[in-house]
Order: structure tokens, then C-alpha cells, then sequence
């Protein structure tokens, strides 16, 4: 099968770049044998601009999406995030192609007003939309052309290679990463940590507190070498959503913190993911298995084998393409419970 993988490849970040999904999703659709075409709107733009000036190149970019199309002759096109690319070319695109499926992708939060627009915008013209919020949470986007279906955060072996559960010399006790103020007030439980955690435990906190941000390799690294991870989203209480580093921290074999309002316990085993309803309960946990190190190796051991088994990029890229051709599943995907 050929696939048009249409996302920001950040072809021009030159290996500082963030964990993508979109990265993870390319290379499970190439662990399938499928055939794929990756198609970066923003570096095409800046490529095919006067200047390099992205916004001049968007009409380009557009154009030349319709020629990949036209020459590759895709059965499927997955578009991402790829605001660059415009409704009416993907209906061009379809009259191209007589019979080809569109699928949309979108791992960003609902809870910010200009990415559920997004959403909404691209139900009218695609087939399905993967969203990486939970189904219960998609009815506000029902009523257009679209399948409303959900997508997790997965892991890949190629990128999640860390295994903290099988280490105790880690230089940090506890990570939480994030720069982003907008749409949260997740601050005031990292500095409720910070103020009640006794000095023996070392958390580290890269973006916030002026200490700096960690990128690329730099965030690879300070995942490897921690214990135990915060998984803090902006917002808490969306069915089955969470920021992608709880896959991160996950699949990195971290003993992973994250809010029991998303409802992931009924995707996940006991003993996996350890769950908190409030900053004191959380603040408990965390004294709990920074004590006991045994436990936490246990736990994180199971949470990293869950995600490699059951919540890697082979079947996540598996599910999308089942899902968006509406081909029986060949496997119990565990996101399609509830």
C-alpha cells in the first residue's frame, strides 16, 4: 500500500528537535511494509519561497502536495499537523484520486480554542480524524464528513531505547519538562513539590524556575537519567488525554506520575501508571517510591512493557490505517476499550 504522510518533519531543526509524533507514525507505517511518501508543508514552503520566507511558499507548498500526489498515487494520505495545506487542495487532491481515503491526525489539546477550530475545520473534508483525546470528548465535532476516532501517544524501541527501570544510579530522583504557561496552572503543583519535597530528592524541573530547556539529545539524556517522571498536563480530567511525554517517560522505563481524572486505568494494568487526584496525594506517592526503590523499579518495569507491547508505533501506524479504511482490526488494540 503507498501512503502520503503529510506532517512538520522538522527537516530544518537539524537534529535539535522535539519527540514528534509524527516521527513515530512514519516509522510504524514503514514496520508494516508499507510503502510511505513523507510531505513536510512548512519546510516546503520555506524551501519553495522567495527568501526562504515560509508564508511567501505557502501557495507552492499547496501546488506541489498535488504534484507528489499525482506522481506517488497514494491509496492513503494521512495528514497532520499541517496547517500550511489547505481544505480545497485536499479536495483537489481527491478529485485527483478517484477513490483515495484522507485521515487527519491531531495530538494537541482540545481545551485550546485555535486547535479544536483545526479540528473542526478539517472534519469537513477528511474521511476520519484521529484526535489523541479519548471519544467521549469528540461529540463537539460530530455532524461533517468525518469518523471521529482516538489515537494514543505511542512508543517507538528506535527512540524509547532507555530502560530507568532496570537502573538505581540515576542523577535525578524526579524530571518534569515544560516551558508552556498558557492554559494551565500546572505551575503552582510543580512549586508545591518544589517547596514540600525534602532536600534528599532531586527534582528537576528543565524550563521552569529558570533552569533551561532541554532539546534533542540534551532531553533524551535527562530522561535517562531519572527515576521518576511527572506527567502534568496543562489541563486534567480530559478522557484519555495526556502530553506525549507520558509516553516518553513510559516507555524510557520512569516511574510516571499522571492525574486519575483522564481515566487511563482503564487502559492500563494495575501496578503500572501511579495515579493522583491531588497535589497532597501526589506529593505522598512520590516520597513513597523515591523510599522504596524496589517498588518503583516494579512498576516502571510493567508501565515500559505495557507501551513497547501494546502501545508501540507498529500498531499505532497499524490502527490508523485499519481505522481510516474501515478494515476489520487484525488486533486488540487496548485504546479501543471504553
Amino acid at each position: 500500500m503507498r501512503i502520503l504522510h503529510v506532517a512538520h518533519q522538522q527537516l530544518r531543526k537539524y537534529g535539535q528537535t522535539r519527540v514528534s509524533w509524527a516521527q513515530k507514525l512514519y516509522f510504524g507505517l514503514v514496520k508494516n511494509d508499507y510503502l510511505v511518501r513523507g510531505f513536510s508543508d512548512r519546510d516546503v514552503a520555506a524551501f519553495e519561497a522567495p527568501l526562504g520566507i515560509r508564508e511567501l511558499g505557502a501557495r507552492a507548498a499547496n501546488r506541489r502536495l498535488l504534484e507528489t500526489a499525482e506522481a506517488f498515487a497514494p491509496e492513503l494520505v494521512i495528514v497532520g499537523h499541517c496547517d500550511i495545506i489547505r481544505n480545497e487542495t485536499l479536495e483537489q487532491l481527491r478529485a485527483l484520486l478517484p477513490g483515495v481515503v484522507i485521515a487527519g491526525a491531531n495530538n494537541d489539546p482540545l481545551f485550546v480554542p485555535e486547535n479544536a477550530a483545526k479540528i473542526e475545520h478539517r472534519c469537513a473534508v477528511v474521511d476520519a480524524m484521529f484526535v489523541s483525546t479519548g471519544e467521549r470528548e469528540l461529540a463537539q465535532f460530530t455532524g461533517q464528513r468525518a469518523r471521529l476516532l482516538h489515537m494514543p501517544n505511542p512508543v517507538d524501541a528506535a527512540i524509547e531505547s532507555a530502560d530507568c527501570s532496570q537502573r538505581s544510579d540515576q542523577r535525578h530522583d524526579l524530571i518534569f519538562c515544560s516551558k508552556s504557561e498558557e492554559y494551565t496552572e500546572r505551575g503552582v503543583t510543580v512549586r508545591y513539590l518544589r517547596d514540600n519535597l525534602e532536600d534528599t530528592i532531586d527534582f528537576y524541573t528543565p524550563g521552569s524556575f529558570g533552569t533551561p530547556g532541554v532539546w534533542g539529545r540534551d532531553y533524551d539524556e535527562a530522561l535517562a537519567d531519572s527515576r521518576m517522571g511527572l506527567n502534568l498536563n496543562r489541563q486534567e480530567g480530559l478522557h484519555w488525554y495526556s502530553s506525549a511525554r507520558m509516553a516518553q517517560m513510559g516507555g524510557n522505563g520512569l516511574l510516571v506520575f499522571t492525574h486519575a481524572d483522564a481515566g487511563f486505568d482503564e487502559m492500563f494494568p494495575p501496578e503500572t501508571l501511579a495515579y493522583f487526584s491531588s497535589p497532597e496525594q501526589l506529593l505522598e506517592q512520590v516520597r513513597c517510591f523515591a523510599a522504596d526503590d524496589p517498588l518503583r523499579r516494579h512498576w516502571a518495569a510493567r508501565t515500559r512493557r505495557f507501551f513497547h507491547d501494546q502501545v508501540n508505533s507498529r500498531l499505532y501506524a497499524r490502527y490508523i490505517v485499519e481505522a481510516s479504511l474501515q478494515r476489520p482490526y487484525s488486533h486488540g488494540y487496548v485504546w479501543c476499550r471504553g
